[in-house]
């Protein structure tokens, strides 16, 4: 395996930290972060610069909260200042994401360009035409699995695709800022890609899984067998905590997937058929209701977000009907 050395200097590069800065900003233009540093932002730029190349840059300090997540599940979140940090984790990334992206498998979608969810939906559903080898599935997810991830681990991996020194203690200072990888940080959704990506081999090389999607922590195997699927269930299992420790949460599931359908990024899938998540038809029905409260723009950004999940579905129907009778909620009355 090829490892990668001589890439500090490119990460830390002024031109490097100036595209990451842009980068970092978008879509936070408001917050008062980027906005107290656009007050100096060349000023800062050449000081985290001189901080990184006299390796004296430190991770800041997180400010942590918890949030409410859509499965209604309290998630932990670490968030750092947007100067110097946010920009720091854009320009490592700048380098760093073809090297990473590289070494994952083509069935891995989270944060990657290209992928995503509609990438998956799209292999699964491919996968799907092919009934005769699909008949069960086997769905897991990790249990905590953020909170879980283990530094050293995680810096052995990092070091079987990267050999430079600076970038390593660089990146080992990030690893050990918080514990397991705190949601929230630019970096943990690669690092969390990659801790799992030799499992992900494994799978497809040495045990031979022709149906294998994973989408972060979400994994489903499909398969001709049960029997076949309850044996790598536990050789699985095996595997995430002899190799990763980690643990499997209890709720795995191996099933006939027609009788009870593939919830997965989304979707309910089966072979006849592919309908959006109940709770994400709950969600999109409910503010439909409060439409009368929006202004058309407004809705309009609404719907076509909830479009774009339908239309690759047998959804849009309930689509369409929720969106009439918006409208007609919308609709001014006469005076």
């Amino acid at each position: 395996m090829k490892r990668y050395g001589n890439l500090y200097e490119k990460i830390i590069s002024l031109e490097n930290l100036r595209l990451a800065d842009e980068r970092a900003r978008k879509g936070k233009l408001k917050s008062y972060g980027v906005v107290r540093h656009c007050r100096n932002a060349d000023a800062n730029i050449y000081a985290l610069h001189e901080s990184l190349k006299t390796m004296s840059y430190k991770t800041g300090k997180y400010h942590i909260f918890n949030i409410i997540a859509d499965n209604n599940k309290e998630r932990t979140i670490y968030r750092l200042p947007y100067y110097p940090d946010r920009i720091v984790h854009h320009a490592i990334m700048n380098v760093l994401e073809p090297i990473w992206v590289s070494t994952l498998i083509k069935q891995t979608y989270s944060c990657v360009k290209n992928r995503g969810i509609h990438g998956a939906f799209y292999d699964v559903k491919k996968a799907l035409s092919d009934k005769e080898n699909t008949v069960y599935c086997l769905k897991i997810d990790i249990r905590k699995y953020y909170p879980n991830i283990d530094h050293e681990i995680l810096k052995e991996i990092v070091r079987q695709k990267i050999k430079d020194p600076q970038l390593l203690n660089l990146l080992d200072g990030i690893i050990e800022s918080a514990p397991g990888l705190p949601i929230g940080n630019y970096l943990s959704q690669y690092m969390a890609n990659l801790y799992l990506s030799n499992f992900d081999h494994w799978l497809k090389e040495t045990k031979s899984v022709k149906y294998y999607f994973r989408y972060a922590d979400d994994i489903v195997v499909l398969h001709s067998d049960k029997a076949f699927l309850q044996t790598l269930l536990n050789e699985m299992r095996a595997y995430l905590r002899d190799s990763l420790k980690l643990e499997i949460k209890s709720n795995h599931q191996v099933f006939p997937l027609e009788s009870r359908g593939l919830d997965f990024v989304g979707y309910v899938f089966r072979h006849t058929h592919i309908k959006l998540r109940k709770s994400i038809k709950q969600n999109f029905a409910r503010k439909v209701k409060r439409a009368k409260n929006f202004n058309p723009e407004t809705f309009k950004q609404l719907f076509c977000s909830y479009q774009g999940w339908a239309t690759h579905c047998n959804s849009i129907n309930l689509i369409n009907k929720l969106q009439n009778n918006a409208k007609s909620t919308l609709r001014p009355t006469a005076a």
